[in-house]
């Protein structure tokens, strides 16, 4: 981080604090608010968190890769020549004259994915007068806004679950850490909540339909650019909640269980299609390829970054082919939730994943320990408990399975975290209902 910084930042946090207060005063009520400005601080801190923890704890990472070696250059190209400065945020990975002076400097320029966190870093850069700090929170809010709409969503569902679902995507600290500063976490973190918003009003509330199918396919067009298998996790996971809830809807028993077969052979048919179409033009995605990428993805990582870091872990043997993958998959999904756990950490921010590891175990338990097994199989049955749950269990299995890395695998989960933790809570909700009221 330069001078500037210093400068910068406190101009851009009190903006974005002055458009923070428009957008509570339209979205939160009496209940939400007080946890508003605490959830967005914490946003803001995460941000310039990671660049002190980038630049002092690590000496460089990421983060950097995508600003200082990357959107700063296309600022300066803004500065000095307009025309290459547009070119450069249009650019597909090729090289002309009037830009390889700047493209040439830029790391990740043929790495479409990253090169999308570049140019949205040197969009909100050029806001910033080419400050880092100014441009992660810039990153922050976008996380924040995103995080927030689907929130309140939730809350609507279930007002008498507004605290938990604050801790939930608020406040367990890996997500708001990670979820914060310039790096593709964020950026995915944020329309991720965008979208699950946008479906919930499009698919169930009906409202705005225009402007919340666009906000729906903008979300869709960044996670797919960032990464893909987050909306491979996802979007069979709301495809199948909205069929569940469409049988749900029918007033007769006796025609729900008549219809309910089909209409899940027709959801399940169509979240397999969506998968298949997303990973059609990507072959690491395509379905008949992930099992290779899944192995080539895990010993890469493992290889650069947890056999000097000693932050490594193995599930067996992955041969690359899909009955090593669902052989491995307990413990995939559990190393994705429940590890590191304590006697495995190594260093600092190990220390802070295991306690969170841990605190997602303790839910766990809890819940078990507090209701009976009955209540908690029939709570499972809600639409939206099913969504959030079969999207965890996915993405956990997924991230699990190739990542190979505590450290790594402490970033890529955050998306998942939230989910998982509002299903205990729902599922806690129906089952002490059920336990105080067991006619019901």
């Amino acid at each position: 981080m330069k001078t500037i910084d210093f400068l910068i930042a406190p101009i851009t946090f009190f903006v974005l604090m002055f458009i923070a207060y428009g957008i509570r005063e339209i979205s939160a009520d009496q209940e939400t608010r007080k946890y508003f400005y605490p959830a967005l601080l914490l946003k803001m801190l995460g941000a310039i968190g990671v660049g002190l923890i980038y630049q002092f704890y690590y000496g460089g990472g990421d983060t950097f890769t995508y600003y200082t070696n990357g959107a700063s250059h296309i600022v300066s190209a803004f500065y000095n020549n307009f025309s290459a400065g547009v070119k450069l945020l249009t650019a597909n990975g090729e090289f002309d004259s009037e830009t390889y002076k700047y493209s040439s400097k830029i790391w990740m320029y043929r790495d479409a994915t990253s090169y999308f966190i570049v140019r949205i870093a040197a969009i909100f850069g050029i806001l910033t007068y080419n400050s880092y700090a100014g441009t992660a929170l810039f990153f922050a809010f976008f996380s924040f806004w995103g995080l927030w709409m689907m929130y309140q969503s939730f809350c609507n569902i279930y007002p008498e679950l507004k605290l938990h679902f604050a801790i939930a995507i608020f406040f367990i600290p890996t997500v708001f850490f990670w979820g914060s500063g310039i790096l593709k976490d964020t950026v995915t973190l944020g329309a991720t909540g965008f979208l699950v918003y946008s479906f919930i009003q499009v698919f169930f509330e009906r409202k705005k339909l225009i402007w919340n199918t666009m906000l729906l396919l903008i979300s869709i067009y960044v996670i797919t650019s960032v990464k893909l298998y987050i909306f491979l996790s996802l979007m069979p996971a709301l495809i199948l909640w909205y069929f569940f809830y469409r049988i749900g809807t029918i007033p007769s028993l006796a025609a729900r269980i008549l219809v309910a077969p089909f209409l899940l052979i027709i959801g399940g048919g169509t979240a397999y299609y969506v998968a298949l179409k997303a990973g059609e033009d990507n072959n690491r995605y395509a379905l008949d390829q992930i099992a290779e990428t899944a192995q080539v993805t895990a010993y890469d990582i493992r290889y650069w970054t947890g056999k000097d870091a000693g932050s490594g872990y193995s599930l067996g043997e992955l041969d690359g082919t899909f009955e090593s993958m669902i052989r491995l998959a307990p413990q995939a999904v559990n190393v994705s939730l429940f590890r590191p756990y304590i006697w495995e950490v190594n260093n600092p921010l190990m220390l802070l994943s295991a306690l969170e590891a841990l605190f997602l175990l303790g839910l766990t338990i809890r819940l078990f320990y507090r209701n009976k097994l009955i209540d908690i199989t029939q709570s499972i049955r809600s639409p939206i408990i099913l969504f959030c749950l079969i999207f965890a269990i996915i993405f956990a299995f997924g991230v699990g399975i190739s990542t190979y890395n505590f450290g790594t695998l402490s970033r890529y989960r955050i998306v998942m975290v939230p989910f998982y933790v509002m299903a205990i809570f729902i599922i806690d909700f129906h089952a002490q209902i059920k336990t105080s009221n067991p006619t019901e």
